[in-house]
């Protein structure tokens, strides 16, 4: 049997085994995913498990998708340029992190029909998550970027990455068609959002990374500003679909049955 793992911390909230079991269920193959509570001081002995055949695959989860790539061998182009791995697989005994968050992002936003070309974005948070959505809207041809983080260090490190985007102090707005909540606030339900987002105005798209719960604060707030929301499912789906495919040469089914599984 083959043993696949989510890792990070936290990792309550998580639904990848949920999804990842149930396609290998439905495709027949002998496996099994579960999730693991991680430290960073316990990366090395996972990965080595890995070049072990003890594990056959491994996803990656805040706060670890940057810390991980000095223990893997090598980077997929994609991982390389943000920085940041979600999904490591073995190829030719070399253990090879991967980042398929872009295209989750990019066909989580597909699947609702929702045009970017030309909008401006408002990004708040530079966690692990942000340079894969950076990556991802510049090919998907917005006009702007504004990232804003608590720490400036961290927005500037991005920066570094992409030149183009524009850093803005925490707490401040700025007129844009999309603000997307891509910190880690709202994981937990009671978890207020520190920013005042009733000045932003409706008719904007509010989008939330987290998934579960399916609406955050952060959304609600959106919500009773008048303006569209989306949570990130259909990026948790589609990142997930991608990891399936990449590691069970397999490319599972997307269908309305997948996205309920989740909503229970």
């Amino acid at each position: 049997m083959f043993k696949y793992l989510v890792i990070g911390n936290p990792i309550d909230h998580s639904l990848s085994p949920k999804l990842h079991n149930y396609w290998m269920n439905k495709n027949n193959i002998d496996g099994i995913y579960e999730k693991k509570l991680t430290e960073e001081d316990q990366i090395k002995d996972l990965i080595q498990e890995l070049r072990n055949n003890k594990l056959a695959g491994i996803n990656v989860t805040v706060p670890l998708k940057k810390v991980i790539i000095p223990f893997v061998d090598g980077l997929t182009p994609e991982a390389d340029e943000t920085k940041s791995v979600n999904t490591i697989f073995k190829d030719n005994e070399k253990i090879i992190g991967h980042n398929t968050d872009i295209g989750g992002f990019e066909l989580g936003l597909r699947h609702i029909k929702y045009n970017t070309i030309g909008k401006k974005v408002l990004i708040l948070g530079a966690g692990g998550v942000s340079p894969s959505i950076i990556y991802a809207l510049i090919r998907m041809k917005v006009s702007e970027i504004f990232l804003s983080n608590r720490t400036m260090k961290k927005a500037e490190e991005i920066k570094n990455s992409f030149k183009n985007i524009k850093i803005i102090e925490w707490g401040k707005l700025v007129d844009c068609d999309i603000i997307i909540n891509a910190t880690s606030i709202g994981l937990n339900k009671n978890d207020q959002f520190p920013i005042d987002l009733k000045n932003i105005g409706p008719n904007k798209f509010f989008y939330d990374v987290i998934y579960n719960p399916s609406e955050t604060n952060f959304l609600k707030l959106g919500k009773e500003s008048g303006n569209i929301t989306e949570n990130g499912k259909m990026m948790f789906i589609y990142q997930a679909h991608q990891a399936f495919t990449i590691w069970h040469k397999t490319m599972p089914k997307v269908d309305e049955e997948t996205i309920k599984l989740l909503d229970g």
